[in-house]
């Protein structure tokens, strides 16, 4: 039974880092953009690199050396109390990013991501204020959500990564279920929602 319970601890650790916002947010504006350039390698390369230079590259660079410095206990900054500064970080690059985007005059589509993205982390900040929503879930629900509104309704066989990321972080217990149920809903609603509207 130990055997067990071990292993599926290490295949949950292995999930929460492999489909972590970071991650994640490295990837998905690469899809992202290739779809927006019309296929172009080096256009999809250019923004689909610049959206997660400032939304994944440098917010994460800032928080693990806050993890390393000890300011929070991890790089995932499993203490509610201590998200707020590096979550604050995320936003205000995300914003810088979105700036560039706009006056570089970028695909819609990929000043939607962003857009769709710093929404989602706003509401999440909002809701890290009192309650410990699982960045995890609503990243990755946001992002099967994006995909499935740029490449039709057989991306949502992606749904199967959300709830893996979702039961990682619970048998971690990093989050309850609500936590990662919310998250999985706030995702889709919130950055679905933006990324709809702005393309």
């Amino acid at each position: 039974m130990n055997t067990a319970v071990a292993r599926g601890d290490r295949l949950a650790k292995v999930i929460t880092e492999v489909l972590s916002p970071a991650v994640v947010v490295l990837v998905l504006p690469l899809v992202v953009a290739w779809t927006a350039t019309g296929h172009d390698p080096a256009l999809t390369l250019l923004w689909g690199l610049e959206v997660a230079l400032f939304s994944s590259v440098l917010p994460m660079v800032f928080i693990i050396r806050g993890a390393r410095s000890g300011r929070w206990d991890t790089h995932h900054v499993r203490d509610r109390e201590h998200r707020l500064v590096p979550l604050a970080v995320g936003l205000a690059s995300t914003a810088v990013g979105i700036g560039i985007l706009v006056v570089a005059d970028a695909p819609r589509q990929v000043l939607a991501l962003s857009l769709a993205m710093f929404a989602t982390l706003a509401v999440c900040v909002a809701i890290t204020q009192r309650w410990k929503i699982s960045l995890h879930a609503a990243v990755a629900g946001g992002a099967v959500a994006m995909v499935t509104l740029l490449h039709g309704p057989w991306s949502l066989v992606l749904v199967v990564l959300v709830a893996l990321v979702c039961w990682s972080r619970v048998v971690l217990g990093d989050h309850t279920v609500a936590q990662v149920v919310a998250g999985a809903v706030v995702g889709p609603l919130v950055g679905g929602l933006v990324f709809l509207a702005v393309t």
